[in-house]
């Protein structure tokens, strides 16, 4: 938080990279050798899952799920059973930072991915991790997985990306987090310029690039999914709802309910983390009962315009068992 009551969101710590090769010191994908930790609560986590589980790396990099309630150490292993993630052996995720680098770390952050044989901490770098799920992964995709970083789109993929980025996946927290009216009125103002643009945009395309699904949407999407339900109140983002503007409502579903999106969505976890850990807006800690999540399975008829969400490839197969994200 800056002196004019302004949010700035600091940059990762850690941004050694996974590559195919393991090239500049970095460290090589091996199928199995690392562990993603996520928040099913936060946006930035939700990115790796929804790539992840279209590129059908599930096989190959398992996943933690942390407790959506943070406590003073942040994020805790209290869903697994004894308190401890059974593959790392840790009960917070600040054992994988301190073994990484000797503390204190202010920024415990998700998603991030640990070195299953040393319990070290490789990277927290979410604007990096997803490229590379997407690039330097790619032996160990899935039959039939799409491609979300096209080499001859990445310009405008990076372009589109740095914008929602910028104004709609920050923006909302800089609108939720700001001390001053000032400091409100200026993200509020960049948040809603920025959707009405992105609306114009996708009334006659289905997809932000190209005709599949890439990138940009998966980042924009994790957003999206959590703009009624805390955005819209808990951040005061409330000029209108998703659900009232047509094009962006009518995109969001026809993403929810694509293989790969709506599926890894905990409505439960999103809404008690929001509500609950930020205390200094919510004090009392009280979480909604709304919004009525079930216009999600409604049908959004964005087919006709057109594009295919895997291009010729195919959708990814049902999640594991262990990962199933209770359905609305």
């Amino acid at each position: 938080m800056t002196d004019d009551g302004r949010f700035r969101r600091g940059p990762s710590r850690f941004t050694d990279r996974i590559t195919a090769d393991g090239r500049d010191g970095g460290w090589p994908v091996e199928p199995g050798r690392y562990r993603l930790v996520v928040s099913r609560a936060c946006p930035w986590a939700s990115r790796s899952l929804v790539a992840r589980r279209l590129l059908g790396l599930e096989r190959s990099l398992s996943v933690a799920v942390a407790d959506p309630i943070q406590d003073e150490r942040s994020w805790r292993f209290t869903l697994d059973p004894d308190g401890r993630d059974p593959v790392l052996g840790i009960r917070f995720l600040y054992e994988a930072y301190e073994a990484r680098e000797p503390g204190p770390h202010d920024a415990v952050s998700v998603p991030a991915i640990v070195d299953v044989p040393s319990g070290r901490l490789v990277t927290n770098d979410y604007q990096r991790i997803t490229l590379d799920l997407a690039t330097e992964w790619a032996a160990l995709h899935r039959p039939g997985a799409p491609d979300l970083y096209p080499e001859h789109l990445r310009d405008e993929i990076d372009d589109r990306m740095g914008g929602i980025f910028r104004d709609v996946n920050n923006g909302v927290y800089e609108a939720g987090f700001a001390t001053t009216q000032e400091a409100y009125d200026e993200a509020y103002g960049r948040l809603f310029a920025r959707l009405d643009q992105v609306s114009e945009h996708l009334a006659g395309r289905r997809y932000l690039v190209g005709d599949t699904v890439t990138e940009a949407d998966v980042r924009l999407f994790t957003t999206l999914v959590r703009f009624d339900a805390v955005y819209h109140g808990h951040f005061k983002c409330n000029r209108n709802k998703l659900t009232e503007d047509r094009v962006l409502w009518a995109y969001a579903r026809d993403l929810f309910q694509t293989p790969g999106f709506g599926d890894t969505v905990d409505f439960d976890h999103i809404k008690r983390h929001y509500y609950q850990v930020h205390e200094h807006i919510n004090p009392t800690r009280i979480v909604p009962r709304g919004p009525d999540l079930r216009g999600w399975r409604s049908p959004h008829h964005r087919e006709e315009l057109g594009g295919r969400p895997f291009g010729d490839g195919t959708p990814p197969p049902p999640p594991p068992e262990d990962e199933v994200v209770v359905p609305l």
